[in-house]
């Protein structure tokens, strides 16, 4: 993993290239010298409660009726997502969905709920952007297109359907707390290990990092 700087403006480097925000990608230029390190929650956070930067959501799916502590992690996911600044969506409805977005809205973010029926007001009262769709669980394939990343919170078979969607596209698929195992989805063990690993999603350094995320294992440089 590239050490991480801030130049004085706030913007992001590695070595000779700066992170492009609302591209998202890097571009050539010349770093600062001046280093402090940082955890990859923050320079993510950094990144994305900027004045420009393009959203592009991550998306939240599980069951309906969770088990387990599954409604606690997705709460637990959901207000961390909303601290850091990047932007939720999930089916809108109840169980980990609703978790997630109590959390995220109580965090200061404003879930996105799309919604299989035809009428917004079908959406969990955390939803803060309801988009009713009115196709039914063909809804799924469109949360899965859209999303730049999926975590998933247990799940049965509609959950299923969302993973699958996410690795035929190529989305990065995380699953914490019981969720289906499917090759190509990267198991996490706990909240932390799934948003650090996201941020090296989302900061395009993905490729440097372990195929089985575990807490603390990214860590990035940024000045002070």
């Amino acid at each position: 993993m590239p050490l991480l700087k801030r130049s004085g403006d706030g913007a992001l480097w590695r070595e000779s290239e700066r992170f492009d925000p609302w591209a998202q990608t890097w571009v050539a230029g010349t770093a600062p010298a001046d280093l402090a390190p940082v955890s990859a929650r923050e320079a993510l956070r950094m990144v994305m409660t900027g004045n420009r930067v393009r959203r592009i959501p991550v998306g939240v799916i599980g069951p309906r009726e969770p088990g387990g502590r599954q409604k606690e992690i997705a709460y637990e996911l959901g207000r961390a997502l909303g601290e850091i600044g990047v932007q939720m969506m999930c089916g809108g409805k109840t169980g980990v969905m609703e978790a997630a977005c109590r959390g995220n809205l109580e965090a200061g973010g404003q879930p996105i709920g799309l919604l299989p029926e035809g009428d917004w007001t079908e959406a969990n009262p955390y939803v803060a952007i309801p988009i009713a769709t009115g196709i039914g669980p063909a809804r799924n394939a469109i949360l899965a297109r859209a999303c730049t990343a999926l975590i998933a919170v247990g799940g049965g078979y509609g959950t299923l359907s969302e993973i699958a969607y996410g690795l035929q596209w190529e989305r990065l698929v995380m699953t914490l707390e019981g969720a289906p195992e499917v090759a190509g989805a990267v198991a996490c063990s706990d909240v932390d290990a799934a948003i650090d690993r996201l941020a090296g999603h989302l900061l395009c350094l993905e490729k440097t990092e372990p195929k089985n995320a575990t807490a603390g294992e990214t860590q990035l440089s940024l000045t002070s």
